[in-house]
């Protein structure tokens, strides 16, 4: 047996383990509840919470937690011993069904958007049994759905957990209207392409930016970037290589089928890819391929970045969220097949996908909106904030086709000629791929590409769940009612070609044309993440949502806090970070670099020697104007941030201010700074530049 085939899976308490370690009757009943949604008996919970605790501590185990994800982007957990004390001085070791199923934490000090308040305290942790415990630094980890006192979800697993069900209810609903009586169950499936950038720990800890924010609020463009396309799919540095080894035996031991990994675009950024797997699990897994990025880099004296644009100039990062549907008896719903024009059942969902990302284009924006996405989305490596679809030629002539009345003709099988004798001739796959699309079928499935990459693949998937569901639920109704059922089919897919074919863009997401038809389709150009935000308070969203029972009214108006809450701290941290920086390591370094200047004039002219000074004198004009603008800079800086600190009571105009004040601010300061690093002598420089943190492993 391999390595690989021996350390994979090592730390899960996985389906091969239950069914070595449980009884079958118990292993039946677990299966059946994580199968088929049913509730879990507390004796079962017994038996397994026993089973899984000696497994733990024979693994080293000494603790456990119940591992949750709440709404601050990332993971949380309480670490608890399994020992329990004795009479005679010794202790046990326990775990109980019930310790296994329900825990508690604080509720309040977690984002909640008035959910709870201070002195309201009480939140619970559930068992999510649909996905593996596991073990990780001698703790055995427990997903769980975290829920306030009163009921209201405080995370980010309960959605999409409920966002599952009610996809799979109306997935199956319609499936047995053509006859698939074999499928009990529809599951969204997901793989998330996750990019991140390396640098050295000793550039890092000079940068107090980098340090607080995430990215780099200061720097000017090294003279080389990614111009020259030569770190794409280029050779893996040693250092590089080492970690990304190291990485994938830490993440294999955990199941997580980290499959692709190569150099990105931009100079020290490189990307991951896993195998498809439940959404549920893949955002467990994401949670811990991010979690492992950073720490596995630091034992290689590395810093992973997750930022969404840590670098202004180069390629940001991305998070590739492919999403397809897979039915319990193995079909993927988005497999076109050979003939995509006979494949009715694949035409219908296909109409699905469509009709609902065009009617709810605005909670598709918000679910890859961030602040560090702000900066990220519409530049050269990443879509537009215009959400559109990419189907490529032949589907979108086939749904034409369809709604024109024309005999719908097949391009059968086409071949890549390559043109050289001694290779073989490609398949041509049924599309092309458009980077430039934010949400562009792939084959078989849905690459949504605008997520960012320090987010959560929650947010897109069960907001992208909900709307499907929702329109699967509405075509179902059709069909029940439908006289002629392939009438109707047709009738369905026509409706959503001139209702929702707006949508469909094959071109260039990128041109200033596209902006302009964009705007003449009637679709929404949502710019930032403040202006997506304000679309969970729209009654069309909120009621989408209650209808599936994935948010009640209350759980979305607290998303729309939290998110107002989260973009003003962040950017009132930069901002605070900039003038830091500004004020004590960059205003200092220029005003030694003039005293300097000035210091080497008076000497030359003191020496007696005639000399041309023209260059020094303009040397020190410039720095003098440029450290006169700087001082100007930070002024204002400071009285935007005061302002916005202080002068708001309404938080969505406060996040507004940020965004268009306070930010704008920001960015006229970071022009002097750059500008200034240009000119002063880099021994002076008091922080790392874009040469030395992009070019140094």
């Amino acid at each position: 047996m391999s390595l690989i085939s021996q350390i994979f899976g090592s730390n899960v308490y996985n389906d091969c383990v239950m069914r070595e370690r449980l009884p079958k009757a118990t292993y039946k009943a677990l299966k059946k509840t994580i199968d088929e949604g049913l509730p879990l008996d507390l004796e079962i919970a017994e038996v397994v919470a026993s089973s899984m605790k000696d497994w733990a501590i024979e693994k080293g185990a000494t603790h456990y937690t119940h591992w949750f994800q709440p709404m601050t982007g990332i993971t949380a957990e309480k670490h608890d011993s399994f020992i329990n004390p004795t009479d005679d001085g010794k202790v046990i070791l326990e775990f109980s069904g019930k310790e296994l199923i329900k825990g508690e934490a604080d509720g309040s000090s977690f984002p909640s958007g008035g959910l709870r308040v201070t002195f309201e305290a009480r939140g619970y942790t559930a068992w999510d049994c649909t996905s593996p415990a596991f073990i990780k630094n001698n703790t055995l980890y427990i997903p769980t759905a975290f829920c306030s006192y009163t009921g209201e979800t405080l995370d980010k697993k309960t959605p999409l957990l409920r966002s599952i069900e009610s996809l799979s209810k109306n997935a199956v609903r319609l499936l047995k209207l053509f006859g698939n009586e074999n499928v009990t169950k529809v599951t969204p499936t997901v793989g998330p392409e996750q990019e991140y950038f390396l640098i050295d720990k000793k550039m890092y800890d000079k940068r107090k930016d980098l340090i607080f924010t995430g990215r780099t609020l200061f720097g000017s463009k090294a003279p080389k970037g990614q111009e020259m396309d030569d770190h794409y799919y280029g050779s893996i540095k040693p250092r590089v290589s080492a970690f990304m080894e190291d990485l994938d035996l830490e993440l294999w031991k955990l199941g997580i089928s980290a499959k692709t990994e190569h150099n990105e675009v931009a100079p020290a950024q490189h990307e991951l890819a896993p195998i498809f797997t439940t959404s549920n699990i893949a955002t467990d897994h994401n949670q811990l391929v991010m979690e492992l990025l950073k720490t596995v880099a630091l034992r290689h004296d590395l810093v992973c970045l997750l930022h969404e644009k840590p670098f202004a100039g180069v390629n940001g990062s991305g998070k590739h969220n492919n999403w397809s549907l897979s039915t319990n008896d193995g079909q993927n719903l988005f497999d076109p097949g050979k003939t995509p024009h006979e494949n009715v059942q694949f035409l219908i969902f296909l109409s699905a996908v469509i009709k609902a990302v065009d009617e709810y284009a605005d909670l598709i924006r918000l679910s890859a909106a961030n602040p560090g996405n702000d900066h990220r989305l519409g530049a050269n490596e990443a879509p537009p904030a215009i959400i559109s679809i990419f189907l490529g030629d032949e589907l979108t002539r086939i749904l034409e086709q369809i709604v024109s009345g024309e005999d719908i003709e097949a391009n059968g099988i086409e071949k890549l000629m390559v043109g050289v004798k001694t290779l073989p001739a490609l398949r041509k796959d049924t599309t092309d791929r458009n980077r430039t699309s934010p949400f562009a079928f792939t084959g078989n499935k849905f690459e949504f590409r605008m997520v960012g990459s320090s987010a959560s693949i929650a947010s897109p998937n069960f907001f992208l769940n909900t709307i499907v569901a929702h329109v699967l639920e509405q075509f179902a109704d059709r069909l029940e009612n439908a006289k002629d059922f392939s009438k109707e089919i047709n009738s369905i897919i026509k409706d959503v070609v001139k209702e929702n074919g707006r949508i469909i863009f094959n071109g260039n997401g990128y041109s200033d044309d596209w902006v302009k038809e964009a705007e003449k389709r009637g679709l929404p150009n949502i710019k930032s993440y403040v202006e997506a935000i304000a679309c969970l308070l729209k009654e069309k969203n909120i009621a989408v949502m209650e209808k599936h029972k994935v948010f009640s009214r209350v759980e979305m108006h607290s998303r729309y806090e939290i998110s107002l809450e989260k973009y003003i701290k962040t950017i009132n941290i930069e901002a605070m970070t900039m003038l830091e920086m500004a004020k004590r390591q960059f205003l200092p370094a220029c005003i030694k670099f003039e005293t300097d200047i000035a210091k080497s004039i008076n000497e030359i002219k003191n020496s007696g020697i005639e000399a041309d000074l023209s260059a020094n004198t303009d040397l020190l004009k410039e720095t003098a104007s440029f450290v006169s603008q700087f001082k100007k800079e930070i002024s204002l800086l400071e009285n935007s941030l005061s302002k916005a600190q202080n002068s708001f009571e309404d938080t969505f105009e406060q996040a507004m201010f940020y965004r268009n004040d306070v930010f704008a601010r920001m960015e006229a300061l970071r022009g002097v700074v750059d500008e200034l690093e240009r000119i002063v002598d880099s021994n002076i420089w008091p922080i790392p530049t874009y040469a030395d943190i992009l070019f140094n492993i």
